[in-house]
């Protein structure tokens, strides 16, 4: 700090022997204040000046620092005049009493405006604090901004004395403590609701991956609170957070503020808060960096000083700026347009104004008189960037500011006059801390029709203007209005912006983007690596069955059991009803191969009653051959029941005739093998079971075995009957409609009763093979068994691991197999001599085997 001072001190002790003037010695020349005499005075402390290191003075003491008038600080100069004189001419408020003004200029620097606070208490020689060399003192109130820091520091001192201070800059959470602050008040709206516009903001233009620099101090750590809860209810991730220190010398070159993440960030949308003192070194960062196709978000209070001449052409083109939206005052552009220094001598700033843009100069020494100016000229005719003729938002806040403390004024008088017929001058002078009470409770609408209060309690979220910012070379710029937000419109309708009248930053042709990872289009979910902020994900397609039809989703959505995704998947598209269908190829070749093996089966029954009473046919009894052929036709017509569209009868005869029919096929099977071994006995010597062949016991084992499955299917089918059933997973585009078993248990049981009959028959069978007799079958009926055996062990691995109508079709050629084993296993040797060798099948050609039969 102390080398700081000597720097300036050394600079200025050069300045002081160096007359190097920029245009004249007049245009450095100030005075300590701008003072217009009234009954009552309102005094200000604005930053007026732009400062650089190159102005010269005559006496040390009194050096001013300053190179050029800030004429958008200078407007809250005029828009308090404007007040004065508008209150001074109302009959109304503070009639017969005229206010004044006393107007100084500060530096965003503690020693500098505490200095000018010393020179309007004690005087312009200001000898010794605490004493005034004034004969009184009128001023009843100041005026302070637009940085918090300016008005703490006044506040500090004028504190000591309990004068009422009106704060005209952004409303400030530090400013706002009554034990620290007793005797401030503070103008402007509350700034609570800027984080949610700024978030709808970056929601509209789908910006999710921001930078964030900001100010140290009290504000800025609660502005990054209030933006970090917002973004994390919308999911917008900061990429870094730069808290730059405020210096109160940062307007030096040797104090830059330089944001080290900035250029390496791949955020392309900056947020930036802080106030004017925060500005100005940031400002000078940019100067010498060029920083391009960065959007910028700032606060209002960044505006004041976006036209400066250090301002680089493409840093800030293309802002977007949020400040408050406030009625036009009436009155007020009629006034500036008559503004001119003839018509106020005293104001020598605006003397300034007009030597420096309007091309004039001074006619004589002592710097008062303006000649060669262009003639006819106002306000309106300066560069739009050297003078803004829209009352600003802290012309504003001053303008009611003036309005608080006359309103103030005049109760307090009302109050002291009560009772005295007659008023003194000076009755007008009373200490300034007796207008707190006032000021306090004061609530008043101004000419706009808006409600000001001072109450901090009682004060309004603000209402918010969008200006975009165009700049050109030189400092000229231009700011145009495309959006407001409030935060008390409806839900989603608080943001309104004509996008296509931003004008975006240089080397940006269209709206920019500002994502950490570029979004997940439809039929992908985002995924987060670990580590990583919620908006750096990465894109992963959507599971099996699952589709997403919206961009950045977290989770897919499962599409409903009656439906599939499509290839992209991102939509969910009906399922077709689908069987195992006459139509299908599958159910034709199934169709014909049942109905032809059924027409063999009905040809062999044919040739066996037609050729009964041969010894091929009577032999190993000639009834259990009917029932067999007889019962293989039914079962060759069986597998209709499962083909075509599932109904309640036919899932309900499906398996019921599949296990009945089979039983009783099998059954019979058993029933000839026990006759073949019960014929070889009875012709064994000695043996007296014959009277189990004569009795036809045998023929009782088929209603016996098919009784007992009778049984069980009964039992199925009272406890849990199948019934129509759909299978909507098997195959991705269809729902299979089938039957279901019902009681899986009861299938199974079915199923093993038939394993076991069809088990005892082919052991009993191959145990009987190589019995002597003419016409034994037992070998025939081992392999009939075999084969059946084999294909309904084969049947279950691959019933199971098949679904839909292509497991019905895996029981249907089950079926059909089996059926085939049994008919040509056991009645194609016996056709074959029917029909083919018929020589065979007679009692002559029976004698001529037994008479040629080897002996052993």
């Amino acid at each position: 700090m102390l080398l700081v001072l000597l720097f300036i001190f050394l600079v200025l002790q050069y300045s002081s022997h160096v007359y190097s003037f920029d245009r004249s010695y007049c245009a450095s020349k100030t005075k300590p204040s701008v003072y217009k005499d009234g009954e009552m005075v309102i005094a200000a402390f604005f930053p007026l000046f732009t400062f650089v290191l190159d102005f010269l003075t005559e006496d040390p003491r009194n050096m001013t620092y300053y190179n050029q008038l800030n004429a958008k600080n200078y407007q809250i100069v005029l828009a308090m005049v404007f007040a004065i004189e508008e209150i001074n001419r109302n009959l109304h408020l503070l009639p017969n009493v005229s206010l004044g003004y006393d107007i100084y200029n500060v530096l965003f620097n503690e020693w500098w405006t505490l200095d000018r606070c010393i020179t309007w208490q004690s005087g312009p020689k200001k000898y010794v604090p605490n004493y005034t060399c004034r004969r009184e003192m009128k001023s009843v109130a100041v005026l302070t901004g637009v940085s918090s820091i300016i008005s703490s520091h006044i506040a500090t001192l004028l504190g000591l004395y309990k004068y009422p201070q009106l704060a005209i800059g952004s409303f400030d959470l530090h400013l706002n403590h009554d034990d620290q602050f007793p005797d401030l008040y503070q103008m402007a709206s509350r700034d609570t609701s800027l984080a949610c516009g700024i978030v709808s903001l970056l929601n509209y233009f789908h910006w999710n991956w921001v930078g964030l620099i900001v100010s140290e101090g009290e504000k800025g750590v609660e502005i990054i609170s209030d933006l970090g809860a917002e973004m994390n209810r919308n999911r917008i991730c900061v990429d870094f957070v730069e808290m730059l220190p405020v210096s109160e010398v940062s307007f030096l070159a040797i104090r830059q503020l330089k944001p080290t993440r900035l250029l390496k960030s791949s955020a392309n949308v900056i947020i930036a808060y802080g106030d004017s003192d925060f500005l100005r070194g940031f400002l000078f960062y940019l100067k010498h960096t060029l920083v391009t196709t960065k959007v910028w978000i700032m606060n209002s209070e960044w505006d004041i000083l976006l036209h400066s001449r250090l301002f680089i052409l493409q840093s800030f083109h293309g802002s977007l700026i949020f400040t408050h939206r406030h009625k036009e005052i009436s009155g007020y552009g009629n006034f500036i347009q008559s503004v001119h220094p003839s018509k106020y001598p005293e104001d020598f700033y605006l003397a300034r104004f007009w030597f420096y843009f309007f091309n004039c100069s001074y006619a004589d020494d002592d710097c008062n008189t303006l000649e060669n100016c262009a003639p006819n000229v106002s306000l309106y005719e300066s560069p739009k960037n050297s003078f803004d003729t829209v009352m600003t938002e802290y012309a504003y806040n001053t303008y009611n500011a003036v309005y608080a403390v006359a309103h103030s004024l005049h109760e307090m008088l009302l109050h002291q006059v009560e009772g005295k017929p007659t008023r003194k001058s000076e009755d007008l002078i009373f200490p300034a801390w007796q207008l707190h009470p006032f000021l306090k409770n004061m609530q008043f609408t101004n000419l706009a029709g808006e409600q000001v209060t001072l109450d901090d309690k009682m004060k309004l979220n603000a209402d918010y203007d969008i200006l975009n910012y165009w700049n050109f070379p030189e400092g000229l710029g231009l700011k145009v209005k495309v959006g407001q937000f409030s935060p008390y419109g409806p839900r989603g309708q608080q943001l309104s912006l004509s996008e296509d009248m931003i004008e975006w930053a240089t080397e940006i042709t269209e709206t920019p983007q500002s994502v950490c990872s570029e979004s997940c289009g439809p039929g992908y979910r985002k995924s987060l690596p670990e580590g990583k902020a919620v908006c750096c994900f990465v894109c992963t397609q959507c599971p099996e069955n699952e589709i997403s039809n919206e961009t950045d989703v977290d989770q897919c959505m499962k599409c409903l059991d009656h439906q599939y995704v499509n290839t992209e998947r991102n939509h969910c598209l009906q399922k077709s009803m689908t069987f195992l269908d006459y139509d299908d190829p599958l159910g034709i070749g199934l169709s014909c191969m049942a109905l032809c093996f059924s027409a063999l089966s009905a040809l062999v029954l044919g040739i066996f009653v037609k050729k009964q009473d041969t010894p091929i046919v009577k032999a190993n009894n000639r009834t259990l051959s009917y029932i067999l052929l007889l019962t293989l036709h039914f079962c060759f017509l069986c597998p209709f029941l499962f083909i075509g569209h599932p109904n309640t009868a036919t899932c309900i005869l499906q398996q019921t005739t599949f296990g009945v029919l089979f039983t009783v096929a099998v059954s019979t099977v058993l029933a000839k093998t026990i006759t073949v071994v019960l014929a070889y006995k009875v012709t064994a010597p000695g043996r007296r079971i014959r009277w189990l062949l004569v009795t036809r016991a045998p023929n009782f084992i088929v209603p016996i075995c098919t009784f007992i499955q009778i049984v069980l299917c009964g039992v199925w089918l009272g406890n849990s009957p199948p019934f129509v059933d759909t299978d909507t997973h098997s195959e991705q585009e269809h729902i299979i409609v089938l039957c279901n078993n019902g009681s899986v248990t009861a299938f199974y049981c079915m199923l093993g009763y038939l394993g076991a009959l069809a088990l005892g028959s082919f052991t009993v069978a191959f145990l009987a093979r190589n019995l002597p007799d003419t016409f034994n079958e037992a070998k025939f009926l081992t392999f009939s068994m075999l084969v059946f055996c084999s294909v309904w062990v084969t049947f279950l691995p691959v019933y199971h691991s098949t679904k839909g109508k292509v497991m019905v079709a895996v029981e249907v050629f089950s079926i059909l197999a089996s059926s085939a084993g049994l008919l040509g296993c056991i009645f194609a040797p016996k056709c074959y001599i029917i029909l083919l060798r018929p020589q065979k099948n007679s009692i002559q050609g029976l004698r001529d085997k037994i008479h040629y039969r080897p002996k052993s």
